[in-house]
């Protein structure tokens, strides 16, 4: 595995110079843009076991961003590890989820009209967060985790820069974030697992630089507060570990069997396929044009661009994130036809008023395109990059 030692800091630097037409923008405000990209290129052996070599540009896992939706993925995974260490008969990903509430602010879900039974499932909340980044289904399945265990999962994978310590998107802050919902779950009519309310009263300090930030923000009466904005008690997910997460989701072979996730040879294949489709493909929950768009959540490649050309041989595996003004995109690109594989992490914010909840953020102007020129930038290279052996792909290749 690549180190921090071994990962060349200089590489990228030349890459975005040589494309002053595409980059120049950022490479003129780093620091405003708050730039940071770790590219791993992957080599096979003659067994085409993977090998890798990283390269970096400002990577500094002790400058924080706000990660957003990027923790939804090691909280599906979690998940799906609860789930198989709980070993109940009758349990499973598709077993009916009802959750209840108890404590304040608590909510409660007994249908999921977007499933193809309208019931919800942990299997339909990980499909609804890998196809489009629903907060909801996030909610629900750290509900099910619960904040404790999250967290002593991130610690057993060595994410020691990494706390998942809250919801998103329903204000959930101090007390509430520390209790998670009772849950049943059950198989047909019969319960096979109640999950009862908990609480962590557990704190997880962490200190970051730049934590504090902006010249103001929006309260929650949209009333205009001239303060610095205070992210210390949110969720902190730095670059390095959302690659390293997925690196061993994609390469558990590279790991030995007591550091692998505690996944099951289908689970890996059903986080794979709905990492990689397009969120217009999928039948149960449904997606429909205009509102969703095959490159819905995919900022790398296609920058979000709802008429982006999708080439048919490329598919991007990935967990996207935007909010304050951050996108962040943490993705395995491959091409099947021409044999090219890729890793590439990426987060860039712009607020140019410094003014956070306000909604007015040049995702479109500046993060979404850097996203896409970075990526197409780098597949070019990988295009002409020599490879001894060629990857073998058919691991990720699926049928939609």
């Amino acid at each position: 595995m690549a180190s921090a030692q071994e990962i060349d800091t200089v590489f990228l630097k030349d890459l975005l110079e040589s494309h002053r037409d595409l980059f120049n923008h950022v490479l003129n405000h780093p620091t405003h843009n708050e730039v940071q990209i770790l590219y791993t290129q992957i080599d096979r052996d003659e067994n085409s076991l993977p090998h890798f070599k990283s390269y970096s540009y400002r990577l500094n896992p002790n400058h924080y961003f706000y990660p957003a939706s990027t923790v939804k993925l090691p909280t599906a995974i979690f998940a799906l590890e609860k789930l198989n260490e709980l070993k109940i008969k009758g349990f499973t990903i598709k077993s009916t989820m009802i959750t209840d509430s108890a404590f304040a602010g608590q909510t409660k879900v007994k249908k999921d009209t977007s499933s193809k039974n309208g019931l919800p499932s942990i299997e339909n909340y990980i499909k609804k967060i890998l196809l489009v980044s629903d907060n909801d289904a996030y909610n629900r399945l750290y509900e099910f985790v619960g904040r404790e265990e999250m967290n002593q999962k991130l610690k057993k994978y060595g994410l020691t820069g990494t706390r998942i310590i809250g919801r998103l998107a329903i204000g959930d802050k101090g007390e509430s974030t520390k209790h998670t919902n009772p849950i049943d779950f059950y198989d047909g009519k019969k319960l096979v697992y109640h999950k009862p309310a908990l609480y962590d009263p557990n704190e997880y300090p962490m200190h970051p630089e730049h934590m504090i930030m902006g010249k103001g923000y929006l309260d929650k009466d949209d009333k205009l507060v001239m303060e610095p904005f205070d992210f210390s008690h949110n969720n902190i997910y730095p670059l390095a570990d959302q690659q390293a997460i997925l690196k061993r989701l994609l390469f558990p072979e590279l790991y030995p069997e007591n550091e692998r996730f505690n996944l099951t040879p289908d689970q890996y294949k059903f986080i794979y396929k709905y990492m990689s489709m397009w969120p217009t493909e999928s039948e149960h929950p449904t997606y429909s044009p205009p509102e969703y768009f095959p490159a819905y959540c995919k900022w790398l490649f296609y920058g979000g661009d709802s008429l982006a050309v999708i080439n048919p041989h490329i598919r991007i595996f990935n967990k996207i994130g935007d909010s304050y003004g951050y996108d962040i995109d943490n993705a395995y690109i491959v091409d099947y036809k021409n044999k090219v594989e890729f890793m590439l992490s990426a987060v860039v914010q712009s607020n140019d008023d410094e003014i956070y909840n306000d909604n007015k953020y040049e995702y479109k102007t500046v993060c979404l395109p850097f996203m896409r020129d970075l990526a197409q930038t780098i597949y070019q290279l990988e295009l002409k990059r020599e490879k001894k052996h060629l990857p073998d792909l058919k691991k990720f290749k699926f049928s939609y």
